[in-house]
Formats: structure tokens, sequence, C-alpha cells
């Protein structure tokens, strides 16, 4: 089984001719919803290319919060709510995806500051562990229980000063920065359309990324997350895993919406 553990969030997804400027206004060519986080995404992701999937995540009460447990369900990601019961507003993105090119931008209230505790039933046994450092007293008790750890390092937080001891896999985006710097066993750094660079007892590799052309590149980093996890989970060797990430999130990108592409596969 594979255990994500970080954010999961309302994502309310509208694909536009172009972004609109400062007092402008713009009609959607299309409008979505579906869970979002980088935890969730690629809990989605590892479920859709066949594995057992576990997401450890805060959710709560809120009525909205039925998007996600409903976009989750349908997806056969099972959900622990560490969260249950609250009754605030679950964490919500809106992304606007410009049509020509595919790119996208952000608006979101994630988890804040708010702090959860495991919940008393502890965390389920997991093969493989995923955290992308939201929720972090969620985030560092998975560190720590991990037989095989894989770290979603996006964009730095002090969490990971916990979290990365831990890890197995790092895999980072460019805009990564460890103020300190780090090292771990694997160390997997992604480019965009350029090529992923994977480093391993000091030796590097760079690992081309096929051209593509993109439909929308929302979430490409989190499905490549879930791929890598599904394919480590599976038994692959690290490069092979690597490909075939790179593989699922070009896939990804060739698809617009938040969950189409996943038919794909």
């Amino acid at each position: 089984m594979i255990l994500c553990v970080g954010l999961a969030t309302v994502d309310l997804v509208y694909r536009v001719d172009r972004v609109p400027g400062v007092d402008e206004k713009a009609q959607a060519l299309s409008a979505e919803v579906a869970a979002g986080g980088p935890a969730a995404n690629a809990a989605v992701t590892a479920a859709a290319l066949g594995a057992p999937v576990t997401l450890v995540t805060a959710i709560g009460a809120h009525p909205l919060g039925g998007l996600i447990r409903s976009d989750l369900e349908k997806r056969s990601v099972r959900l622990i709510d560490a969260a249950e019961g609250s009754d605030g507003l679950p964490p919500i993105s809106t992304v606007v995806v410009e049509d020509a090119t595919g790119r996208r931008t952000i608006v979101s209230r994630n988890a804040g500051d708010l702090a959860y505790r495991v919940p008393e039933t502890g965390l389920p046994d997991a093969d493989l562990t995923l955290v992308d450092g939201h929720h972090p007293v969620l985030a560092v008790a998975a560190a720590r229980a991990a037989r095989r750890l894989v770290v979603d390092a996006g964009t730095w937080r002090p969490v990971f000063a916990d979290i990365l001891p831990h890890a197995d896999v790092v895999a980072c985006s460019a805009a990564f920065h460890h103020p300190d710097g780090f090292t771990a066993p694997d160390v997997i750094v992604t480019h965009g359309p350029d090529p992923v660079t994977w480093t391993r007892d000091g030796r590097v590799e760079r690992i081309p990324v096929p051209p593509v052309d993109a439909a929308d590149t929302a979430g490409a980093g989190d499905a490549f997350h879930g791929a890598l996890a599904f394919a480590l989970h599976s038994g692959a060797p690290m490069r092979d895993a690597i490909t075939s990430a790179i593989r699922v999130a070009g896939v990804r990108v060739r698809h617009p919406g938040p969950r189409s592409w996943l038919d794909q596969l």
C-alpha cells in the first residue's frame, strides 16, 4: 500500500482565453471542480495506475469538504481525515489556465497555521510513504514511521528540516532551495520541459523529457510524484521509475482539465 500524507484542497479550475488583468473580468471557457493539492493529486495518480492508496489529510465537516471526499472516493483513494468534525473551511484553490499555452495561475488558501494531530487510530502501515510537507505534525509523524519515504519538495518549508533526514527519495522542483543544503540517497530535480536530474552517490544523471504540446500544466509535478511513488512501490529501478514518472507527467500536460487525463493512462 502507498500512503500519501499532506494537502487536499477544493480546486476550482477555470479555462480562459487569457488571464484577466486588474479590474478586468473574463468569461471562462470551462469550469471544473476536483480535489487538488500535492498529496491528493499524487494519491489519485498512483491509484489510477493501479496501486492501493490511502491519503491522510485534513478536510473537516464543512459542506465544501464533501467535494473532496466525493472525488477521492470516485478515484479509489481511501481517506483518513485528521480534521474530522471540524466545521472550518477546507483548503481552497482557484486555478486559472490559459487555453492557448496551458500555463496556469493559482490563488490558494492552504492549510495555513492550522495543526492537526495524528488520528487516534494512528497511521496505517505502508510499503511506501509520500509526504508533501503540508500539515507538519502529520508529515513528521509519517516520515518517522515510514519504511520507505518519498518527499515531494516543491518549495521550502521549515518542516522539511525534520522530514528530510528520514527521506530515501527527495523529488524537488527547480525552485526548491534548502537554506542549509541537504543529502538523501536519491535526489531528483524536475525542470519543467528540461531534463530531470537524478543524483545518487555524488553521480548526476540527466534524464531527457520528451517534448509535448502542453494543454494544461496544473498538477504536472503532482502527477510526476504519484507516478514515481507507484513505480517504486512496484519495484522498478530508480531510473526506470523516473522515466515512467516523466511519461505520466507528459500525459497530464497534454490534456486539459484536472481529471480527464487519467483515462489516457
